[in-house]
């Protein structure tokens, strides 16, 4: 009965939108010939059990690629220690190609770049117990105009398999119009014809959704558009991977793209989240890196055997959010050798507590808990309550089991909260409280905790500052007088706790403040500065759009206006002053009608204020007309529409606030 659906998925796929699914009769009436191949599609190897891990050339190289650069590569995998991590594939990407196919019509390697040719760099990369993996789309012309392979498919796979490679990145580039489920079939077909094994990459951008239909063609497929190295395309992907957990599965992945880890866009704390999160989502882990010399820290971010067993967890279950309030989120999933693997995330810009139970954890009523810091490599032991303080862009993964306390210490937990709502000003004194939990057997003793703050700044405590015994459900806390100087410019700014309790044990919780000036009067936002903005790729621009030219939508200039790439988030400080924020919304006319956006304006507590539906290139913008009143910060976000990222270069027209004078 799989089959049949599947099948029948394929042929749907395959019909405009809004036309109804054929039955299983109609099918083979209408189109045997997609039936028969969708029922063949099923003898594909089963070559990816768990998450395929490797390396590929595009993250850090583009088309920067020569065949001693991936030969360098197979060899800094192996003394690097991450060929016995797991990363096996070495994986060629986009520009490996001759401009033109040979005599007889077949790819041709790039005579300066690759003079050896691909066999022979097969032959070395399985020589060091690698596996090569080599790129082309299914379209007229790869991604970057080399010769591809719509309509030489056979002959294209056949040389893949003379030239004895292990996995094909198929992209979606320049498709001629021809549907997609068609090219990538076509292509699954010629890869089972040569009877090589050869993991089959669809990377389709999750245009036409092929988490519906891929698993019967291939091993993994991509469910967005790219990755680029930046904090707000790696948080808009995860948005986008919410609910396709019940379609992943042993050989049959979802991929949220390659990671990032290492190429310097992130800080590591995002990175560290980045890795945890891909983990969690059975994702392959293909580094993207340069691993000749990635820094140390680089390096065990990648290897860690912790991480790595949970993407690998044999049982194949996709982890999905639990838990969404506002910034802070809660994703977990479960483990073949039972208990749950969890992430607590903080996509926010400040510090704050995330929280879960065992029991929202999917986990059997028991006494107690084993809890396990996957990044620290420490266990702790808790009555049910499993929560951390995140840093700003920061996550605590842990692996959460039934058990009994034995000789680990309890699970602890500290937050930094203040008597302002998130906001200062030069001169100002406020109190920071510092609470420090207990939520596991036995007590802690001997508790004592301080707060740093700025350099500059002032803080002292007002009472006490020591517990000579902590219990479960009776927090101990710490009041500190911080004063912020008169001098202090705008920013966020930490505020950080640490408790040290018997024995050395330290803890560290997060806090923070901002310091930002409202608006006044009737004001662009274009002429303010953020309070922060997470872009999908580059920076916002401000009058001008992504490309530093003239902003227009559908035809009409914009003298002033706001351009962040989607995904984004882009926050404005109000502090409750203002009533009114208008602007006209589109997609930037410098696209060629391409790209596809949505937006929303948020209020306090990602309150949603307004929203539009997909506006796609050529499209006239839309208005938003909002009343802001008693909003203490205004974001503006842009998401991804239903094609992928590509072009999705959005406008904030005329953005206009209105305040109090």
């Amino acid at each position: 009965m799989r089959r049949i659906l599947l099948a029948a998925a394929l042929l749907a796929a395959l019909l405009p939108l809004g036309t109804a699914a054929p039955s299983w009769a109609a099918l083979n009436a209408a189109a045997p010939s997609w039936a028969a191949r969708a029922e063949a599609a099923f003898a594909k190897l089963p070559l990816a059990p768990t998450p395929p891990m490797g390396w590929s050339s595009w993250n850090k190289f583009r088309c920067n690629i020569t065949e001693d650069l991936i030969k360098q590569t197979a060899d800094a995998m192996i003394t690097s220690g991450m060929k016995d991590a797991g990363y096996v594939y070495v994986n060629i990407d986009d520009c490996w190609m001759a401009a033109t196919r040979d005599a007889n019509g077949d790819f041709q390697p790039d005579p300066v770049r690759f003079p050896g040719g691909i066999k022979a760099l097969a032959d070395y990369v399985h020589a060091r117990g690698l596996k090569l993996g080599i790129y082309s789309s299914a379209g007229t012309k790869t991604c970057q105009g080399r010769p591809a392979s719509l309509g030489h498919e056979q002959a294209d796979a056949r040389k893949f398999a003379e030239w004895e490679v292990d996995l094909l990145k198929y992209d979606n580039c320049n498709d001629a119009g021809v549907p997609a489920i068609e090219r990538f079939t076509t292509m699954a077909e010629a890869l089972a014809a040569t009877g090589r094994p050869i993991v089959y990459s669809i990377c389709e951008w999750g245009a036409n959704k092929p988490w519906e239909w891929a698993g019967a063609l291939g091993h993994y497929w991509r469910t967005t558009g790219d990755i680029a190295d930046r904090w707000g395309s790696m948080v808009a992907i995860v948005d986008q991977q919410a609910g396709l957990e019940k379609f992943s599965g042993p050989n049959a992945w979802n991929d949220p793209d390659m990671l990032e880890v290492g190429n310097g866009g992130m800080t590591e704390t995002e990175y560290r989240s980045h890795l945890s999160l891909w983990a969690l989502l059975n994702a392959p882990l293909i580094a993207g890196n340069d691993v000749r010399t990635m820094s140390a820290t680089t390096k065990d971010m990648l290897t860690n055997p912790e991480i790595i067993a949970i993407d690998q967890d044999w049982a194949g279950i996709q982890g999905h959010k639990i838990s969404d309030n506002g910034d802070l989120e809660v994703w977990a999933k479960p483990l073949s050798g039972g208990g749950a693997a969890v992430v607590l995330f903080n996509r926010g810009p400040v510090g704050a507590e995330v929280a879960t139970t065992a029991a929202d954890l999917g986990l059997k009523a028991w006494t107690g808990y084993r809890v396990r810091d996957v990044w620290a490599g420490a266990d702790t032991y808790t009555l049910g309550k499993v929560r951390a303080s995140v840093p700003a862009h920061g996550s605590r993964m842990f692996v959460v089991k039934p058990g009994l306390p034995g000789k680990v210490p309890p699970a602890v937990a500290a937050d930094v909260r203040t008597d302002t709502e998130g906001f200062v000003r030069g001169g100002q004194t406020f109190t920071a409280t510092v609470r420090f939990s207990v939520d596991g057997l036995p007590p802690v003793r001997d508790a004592e905790v301080t707060l740093a703050v700025p350099e500059g700044w002032s803080v002292r405590a007002t009472g006490r500052t020591r517990a000579p015994v902590v219990v479960p459900g009776r927090p101990f806390s710490a009041a500190f007088e911080v004063t912020v100087p008169e001098t202090a410019g705008k920013g966020v700014f930490g505020l950080t706790a640490q408790v040290t309790a018997h024995g050395g044990r330290q803890l560290t919780g997060y806090g923070s403040v901002a310091i930002a000036q409202a608006p006044q009067g009737d004001q662009w936002l274009s002429d303010l500065d953020a309070l922060t903005a997470d872009v999908g790729f580059g920076t916002m621009g401000r009058d001008v759009n992504v490309s530093g030219k003239p902003i227009k939508i559908a035809g009409v200039a914009y003298a002033k206006g706001l351009a962040p790439h989607a995904a984004s988030e882009v926050r404005y400080f109000l502090d409750r002053r203002c009533t009114r924020f208008t602007a006209e919304v589109g997609v930037d006319d410098g696209t060629n009608r391409r790209g596809s956006v949505t937006f929303q304006v948020l209020g306090d507590e990602r309150r949603e204020l307004a929203a539009t539906g997909v506006i796609r290139g050529g499209e006239p913008a839309i208005l938003i007309d909002v009343d802001v009143t008693d909003v203490l910060v205004l974001t503006l976000v842009t998401g991804i529409g239903p094609d992928n990222n590509n072009s999705d270069h959005s406008i904030w027209g005329s953005p206009r606030i209105v305040c109090a004078g």
